[in-house]
């Protein structure tokens, strides 16, 4: 269970531990695996010989200097050739919850390719696939799971997309929260189907909002024609509620109704209060950890 679990690492605060303690915090907690969101050469500097399974992004502020060839081998040559030796990278995750009718919308498949493109041409094509990160705005309809569709304005946007992944067997990561969906939708939303406390299934066979998530996204998935496209649940938390994070952290050991083969590669979102972060007050309590590095919660991330 241990190897599917990873940890957001964001840096939007003032008081946060430096790149080293940050690494030496996940190494003393057993955790394997983080999702950096922009290339931070102190971090990857700190993860050389950790043997941290790394998510690296390019932040959407840098998707358009990667929409050319030479661009993108010159971000993958400085930020991934460099450390790849010794730091291991798994995921290059291309933009961020890019919205289709955004103006980087556009820029997110050529990026992609020319990422993929680098990281052959780095001949590290064995060991990192280049994704991209998506949210579940993107559905037109998620409920009943079955009944998932990605909406009419994102579907020529994200099927190219998905249709790259698929042939070059690389998995779609999204941002998964029941929490949104719960806070906006508590009239429908029961706090213990948000919490994976519901006991027993609900009338369309689902004990949990975070397995019916998923499953509308794989639904749509199989409505484009790619059922095979694996799902990496690259963000997924919830302010100041450890039962969340502890509940999850158990049930990604197993599968979805859908997809009941197991675990479920899943990133914590995020390692620290970051006091800096733009926002509702909300987004400034979503850390597993305080800044002094004591933890929020007693979690065993094993």
């Amino acid at each position: 269970g241990a190897e599917s679990i990873g940890v957001c690492y964001g840096a939007n605060g003032n008081d946060l531990p430096t790149r080293q303690e940050v690494v030496d915090l996940y190494k003393s907690n057993g955790i394997g695996k983080i999702r950096l969101y922009y290339p931070d050469e102190g971090a990857l500097q700190a993860l050389r010989g950790s043997n941290i399974e790394v998510i690296l992004g390019v932040p959407n502020d840098q998707l358009q200097s990667v929409t050319n060839a030479g661009g993108a081998s010159d971000w993958v040559n400085k930020y991934v050739k460099a450390y790849a030796g010794d730091v291991k990278f798994k995921y290059i995750a291309v933009g961020n919850e890019v919205p289709p009718g955004d103006a980087l919308a556009g820029s997110v498949l050529p990026a992609l390719q020319n990422i993929h493109n680098a990281i052959s041409s780095a001949n590290l094509q064995g060991q990192i696939k280049a994704s991209t990160a998506i949210d579940t705005s993107l559905l037109g309809n998620s409920y009943p799971p079955n009944d998932g569709v990605f909406s009419d304005g994102a579907s020529s946007y994200i099927t190219p997309i998905v249709n790259f992944l698929a042939q070059n067997g690389a998995p779609l990561l999204a941002n998964v929260y029941p929490y949104f969906a719960y806070v906006d939708n508590q009239q429908s939303i029961s706090l213990d189907y948000a919490l994976f406390t519901k006991q027993g299934n609900n009338e369309v066979g689902y004990q949990n909002l975070f397995d019916a998530s998923l499953d509308s996204l794989y639904a749509a998935l199989e409505k484009i024609g790619q059922p095979n496209v694996k799902i990496v649940v690259s963000e997924s938390g919830w302010p100041s509620e450890g039962t969340y994070y502890r509940n999850l952290i158990n049930h990604a050991k197993g599968g979805t109704p859908k997809r009941p083969d197991g675990p479920i590669e899943t990133y914590l979102f995020a390692m620290f209060d970051e006091n800096q972060k733009n926002g509702a007050e909300t987004e400034r309590h979503f850390g597993l950890f305080r800044p002094d590095k004591s933890p929020k919660y007693q979690i065993d991330f094993n």
